[in-house]
């Protein structure tokens, strides 16, 4: 607490001041229903990425394992990435999913990747009726930020999973050469 002597060697030392009145700025603030609003209509902007259910990409399928490499990439990378020598960081598992919110999680796992600054992801698609199985890389080539994409080992979902390299901004070159 404060004592009386330091109250009152306080209150001498701002005699004679005046109390400054505060009437030109007004700090604007937005009401946080807008701002809930807002970053909702933001999310919805940003995964939105559309991906078109009939383009057919020419996937490199070996042995029902499905390759995809941009082409500016080396090839090599595609051989690290199906052996597991990259670990996701990010994991996105769409068992049970319709085709139309799968698009949405795909777009929304990208976007994260980007944010987060994250290189590789896993995408478990399961087996069940092969339709996102089949349909996921598809989906994924046509996004201009995946670079590569590989079944993903044993150890990382075998079969039932996708194993993506996500582009980087400026950290492309430090990772890949």
């Amino acid at each position: 607490m404060i004592e009386h002597d330091d109250l009152a060697l306080f209150r001498t030392a701002i005699k004679g001041t005046k109390k400054i009145k505060q009437d030109t700025f007004v700090p604007k603030t937005m009401p946080r229903k807008k701002v809930s609003e807002w970053r909702e209509t933001q999310q919805q902007k940003d995964t939105e990425f559309f991906f078109s259910d009939e383009y057919e990409p020419l996937l490199k399928e070996e042995n029902e394992k499905v390759k995809y490499l941009r082409a500016d990439i080396d090839p090599y990378i595609l051989k690290q990435l199906g052996r597991g020598d990259f670990q996701p960081d990010l994991f996105l598992d769409l068992h049970g999913l319709t085709r139309q919110k799968a698009k949405t999680e795909l777009a929304a796992l990208i976007l994260a990747c980007e944010r987060e600054q994250v290189y590789c992801a896993s995408i478990m698609t399961g087996y069940g009726t092969r339709t996102l199985k089949e349909q996921i890389p598809r989906w994924l080539v046509q996004h201009p930020k995946v670079i590569a994409l590989h079944q993903a080992p044993k150890q990382w979902g075998g079969d039932a999973a996708i194993l993506v390299l996500i582009e980087q901004p400026e950290s492309l070159e430090k990772r890949l050469f």
